[in-house]
């Protein structure tokens, strides 16, 4: 597919995790998170680290694809002609030419992915959050956390080309 683009996916994936390794920093919304989570220190270093870091890269790497589909509108027309590029008409070709990079920008791909952290990863969150009684400051940080990685996966997967 000609806007799949793995290097991107692969740095939007691993930046996942270097966000989440900023954002649940003692200094930043750790130690406010494991409060509100519930969670002890003595949980966060008995789990099994490598499982969970190797999970939580495939899970990021599923979402880059998303938001790939998500902020680069091209992939629209791609699939209007059957997702290959070389079996459509030569309108294709034409709208291509004219439109193939509009809105192809960081900027772009990151008001996605914010858009994507408020109208998905929120609700999804706050649902879930309020059926574990969790707390709002339970639901605003790992919220916060996905409306900013998914800004930052938008930036990386929609503006590099």
């Amino acid at each position: 597919m000609e806007f799949l683009n793995f290097p991107a996916i692969l740095v939007a994936a691993v930046s996942a995790l270097v966000v989440g390794f900023i954002w649940y920093n003692p200094k930043v919304f750790g130690n406010a998170w494991m409060q509100a989570a519930g969670m002890t220190d003595e949980q966060v270093k008995g789990g099994n680290m490598a499982k969970i870091f190797i999970l939580a890269f495939v899970f990021a790497f599923l979402l880059a694809m998303t938001m790939m589909q998500l902020s680069i509108h091209q992939t629209g027309a791609l699939s209007l002609v059957g997702g290959d590029a070389s079996a459509a008409l030569p309108s294709y070709a034409a709208f291509m030419a004219d439109y193939g990079d509009a809105f192809r920008t960081y900027k772009h791909g990151a008001l996605h992915g914010v858009l994507a952290g408020v109208f998905v990863a929120l609700p999804i969150i706050g649902t879930n959050a309020l059926f574990e009684r969790k707390s709002a400051k339970y639901i605003f940080i790992n919220s916060g956390y996905w409306i900013v990685t998914l800004g930052v996966m938008g930036a990386i997967v929609c503006g590099w080309k």
